[in-house]
């Protein structure tokens, strides 16, 4: 495919930036614009196509030959080929074959009695002389429905027209034939309809070789009457005799030229007529795209080439073998590791903080003060479990003999056993401490992946170090323990003693777990036991306070859905279903009441186990406690023995105990829970910080070669030579950028033309009123006077005069017409009003026809 030499002139262009930009992984899509062809039936919408790719591989005929849109996407393409939607993977290499399959398919939708259809024909040409564009080739407007068309044709064709010019992207080649009237054009009117402003319209003259004797189209291809804003092209097409005689395009372009140079009307703008200038103008069009989409790539270009220019500046004199080089990044490294470890553990402003979730010192925090007590209260408060066992103490004590005061042995008993009970909850808070401490080690040491073996040793170094201080704070936290053991202070200030543990007993209202009517905790959770129609799958604010449970629509807390009362209930978790992403706890009456309407339990869900844990230990506080079943070790006889057949006696001492021991365990669990994280926190994480400071690097140069220890992994080896490639490629693209930009010219949007003439035109009947003149009239350039003179009246009698010689006389000669003779009509260059006025100043002169 070749014809189109300016065509062929971008391809090198386009295709350097798409080279450079490709070499940068950076999308490229400059979006050429579309070129649409319009006008009216057999005005040569086609041959003007045609010409413009440089091939023939339309169909030709009389009458409406174009009865589906043709869109045409030409592609780059090292080989030259066609290919059909409707056909894919069969391929055309003969344009005979295209024309023809074009034909075949057109009937087989329309049918042979010139029926039309919106639905296109979508072919593909690939070739080495072609750039990415589309091609539209539409169906001319007719008036009067043949054959197959339906009555509404017109309307019909207007409307398909309209869906593809009226894209901002779609150039318009207004096509009109010379043998008709210009101001009637259907060309015309629907660019002006599609493009208001005139800024994608080129109007197109075709036909000009087969206008009557003495008759051209001179001013209006002088852009003087009926203006465009980009004005209009003539052209010669091939005639049908030409097609059918196999005249090529080459030849048929050199016979337009021929016409045009030996053409006395329009010799003078030979250069700016014919098939080449109409590509020309075409590829001025894309050029200008191409320049304009440049300052937004050379924007991204600049962008990409500074984030690069820090890195690229290391990379520039990176020399991989040299040690000093190495040590320098080693302690660099060392050094970034301890700020983001005491970033993470002691928290900082950094931009870098996660919004996702917590870690490093806030999670530490919230195993310290909530996950940590809620393991300890579950485990202390086994109300059934722990009266058992005073009652057993008690009587085992006792022995054979009845008791008449209360032993103080069964005291030290129970809470010793208590207190042991508290070793698991401790050290499962320092398990869950070394596991984010490890986390928080393994995020910290991800910046030194570059250097692999160094980042193992790393990490191996200081998760040994954790690992020896967890066995030290365990042994401490053991030690504690055994300390509580050891000796029973019952002289603590804040220990009841047994006298008020005596009146206690009387009154048997736990009066130290109620917080007054104080709000522990508010947030959003579901209801998981509810069905779908009741709500139970949608979040509701819950307002936890230290007697109730209330929820409401959302967190205004205006709808108030329900309140419960805590008093009494129990808490237990809820195994997690298959399917089911959240958590579950629930809520319930150990008696088998109702807790909530018909419900036995209320299971509340929340979104992860962090926001289980912190509600339980919400509940804790308002005195909502787990229960554990009681074991059934020493069987039902003695489950009844020590609790149901308790005479009033054994009550008392059971009551009185169990008030003593609520009460040390109250100082016992304090102190645990207050000890424990300052254990830890001392022992380990701030030893292991101490470490990381003072003794890490000490124990990187120890454990072996650092040569070996800084090597750089193959990834981040080729991370460097792909960022200094990605630094020259942008570069090189930003000179290519330059080169387009000295290599391709612009030219200016043409300055706005009065077109108004458009809106009225197509009322101006062609004979007899003063309208325009077309290019079918006799158009001539007019004197310079008669460009700000009123145009002459319309002529008496309505028919035209005899045609003037196209070429002007200084001395005109006078003629016979209607009126009598007539002097040299004067045109005007601009529109003229429908009813011209009269000058006084000049003689009468009658208008020539159109």
């Amino acid at each position: 495919m070749s014809g189109n030499v300016g065509m062929e002139q971008l391809i090198p262009i386009v295709n350097k930036l798409q080279d450079a930009f490709t070499q940068l992984g950076v999308h490229m899509q400059l979006d050429l614009p579309q070129i649409a062809v319009v006008g009216g039936q057999s005005a040569g919408k086609s041959s003007v196509l045609e010409n413009f790719v440089g091939r023939d591989f339309l169909p030709r005929g009389s009458g409406i030959v174009t009865r589906r849109p043709l869109i045409l996407q030409l592609i780059n393409h090292p080989h030259e080929y066609g290919e059909f939607l409707h056909k894919k993977g069969e391929r055309f290499t003969s344009f005979d074959e295209i024309r023809k399959e074009i034909e075949t398919d057109t009937d087989r939708i329309t049918g042979q009695n010139k029926g039309i259809s919106p639905l296109p024909i979508n072919l593909r040409v690939y070739s080495p002389n072609v750039l990415n564009l589309t091609l539209i080739d539409l169906p001319g407007l007719t008036k009067v429905p043949i054959g197959d068309q339906p009555p509404d044709i017109e309307q019909q064709i207007r409307n398909m027209i309209m869906t593809y010019i009226t894209k901002d992207s779609c150039l318009i080649l207004a096509v009109s034939p010379a043998n008709s009237d210009l101001a009637n054009s259907d060309a015309l009117k629907l660019s002006k309809d599609a493009d208001p402003d005139g800024i994608r319209t080129i109007g197109v003259i075709t036909k000009l070789d087969l206008m009557d004797d003495g008759t051209d189209a001179r001013e209006v291809l002088e852009n003087k009457l009926l203006p465009l804003r980009r004005g209009y092209v003539g052209v010669v097409n091939r005639s049908q005799k030409d097609i059918e005689g196999r005249k090529d395009i080459k030849a048929a372009m050199a016979a337009e030229r021929k016409f045009f140079l030996g053409h006395p009307a329009y010799r003078h703008v030979a250069d700016r007529m014919g098939t080449p200038y109409l590509q020309r103008v075409l590829n001025q069009q894309l050029t200008n795209h191409i320049r304009e989409t440049l300052p937004s790539l050379r924007d991204k270009l600049q962008k990409q080439l500074l984030t690069m220019e820090k890195e690229v500046d290391q990379y520039k004199h990176f020399r991989p073998d040299d040690p000093s080089i190495k040590t320098k990044a080693m302690l660099q490294m060392i050094q970034q590791l301890q700020n983001d470890f005491e970033r993470a553990i002691e928290g900082s402003g950094s931009a870098l903080i996660s919004t996702n979730e917590l870690s490093g010192g806030a999670k530490i925090n919230r195993l310290f003060h909530e996950r940590f007590p809620y393991e300890i209260v579950r485990m202390e408060f086994d109300e059934k479990e722990l009266r058992r066992e005073i009652a057993f103490a008690i009587r085992n004590i006792h022995g054979i003999r009845v008791g008449l005061f209360t032993p103080d042995m069964a005291f030290d008993a129970i809470v010793k056993g208590q207190i042991s009970r508290l070793k698991e909850p401790s050290l499962k808070c320092v398990d869950l401490v070394v596991q984010e401490l490890t986390n928080v080690v393994r995020n910290c040491s991800l910046k030194m992946s570059r250097y692999p073996r160094l980042q193992e040793e790393t990490e191996r170094i200081i998760t040994t170090h954790i690992r020896e201080r967890e066995q030290i704070v365990k042994e401490n936290i053991l030690l504690m323990n055994e300390c509580e053991l050891a000796y029973m202070n019952t002289n603590h200030e804040d220990f009841i003693g047994f006298a008020n543990a005596q009146q206690s007993s009387e009154n048997p209202s736990k009066s130290g777990r109620k917080l007054g009517n104080q709000v522990i905790r508010k947030g959003y959770m579901s209801i998981s036991n509810l069905g779908f129609m009741k709500g139970g799958s949608r979040d509701y604010w819950f307002v936890l306070a230290s007697e109730s449970l209330s929820w409401f629509k959302d967190e205004d807390e205006r709808d108030k859905k329900y309140m419960l009362m805590l008093d009494g209930l129990k808490i237990k978790d809820i195994e997690q279903g298959f399917m089911s992403r959240r958590h579950v706890f629930a809520l319930y009456n150990p008696d088998q009441k109702n807790v909530y309407k018909d419900y036995k339990e209320l299971q509340l869900g929340v979104e992860t186990q962090d926001d289980m844990d912190s509600w339980k230990a919400s509940f804790l506080r308002a005195g909502v406690y787990p229960e554990k079943v009681s074991d059934s070790s020493n069987g039902e006889e003695g489950s009844s023995e020590g609790s149901t057949s308790m005479d009033p006696q054994l009550e008392r001492q059971v009551e009185t105990i169990r008030n003593l021991v609520d009460s040390y365990m109250k100082i016992v669990t304090k102190t645990t829970r207050d000890l424990v994280p300052k254990i830890v926190m001392h022992l380990m994480i701030n030893n292991t910080k101490d470490f990381i400071m003072g003794e890490l690097l000490a124990h990187l140069y120890a454990s072996g070669d650092q040569n070996s220890m800084m090597e750089e992994s193959p990834e981040e080896a080729r991370k460097r030579e792909e960022m200094l490639r990605m630094y020259h490629a942008c570069k090189e693209a930003l000179k290519i950028i330059g080169d387009v930009s000295m290599a391709t010219v612009s030219t200016p949007m043409p300055p706005p033309v009065k077109d108004d003439w458009l809106s009225t035109g197509q009322e101006s009947p062609r004979i007899g009123h003063s309208g325009p003149p077309s290019p079918g009239g006799n158009m001539r350039r007019a004197p310079p006077p008669a460009v700000s003179r009123a145009p002459p009246p319309v002529p008496i009698g309505g028919r035209p005069a005899p045609a003037i010689p196209s070429r002007p006389t200084p001395a005109p000669p006078g003629r016979q017409g209607n009126s009598g003779i007539l002097p040299p009509p004067l045109i005007p260059s601009r529109p003229v009003p429908t009813v011209p006025p009269r000058l006084p100043d000049r003689p009468h002169v009658p208008q020539r026809p159109y």
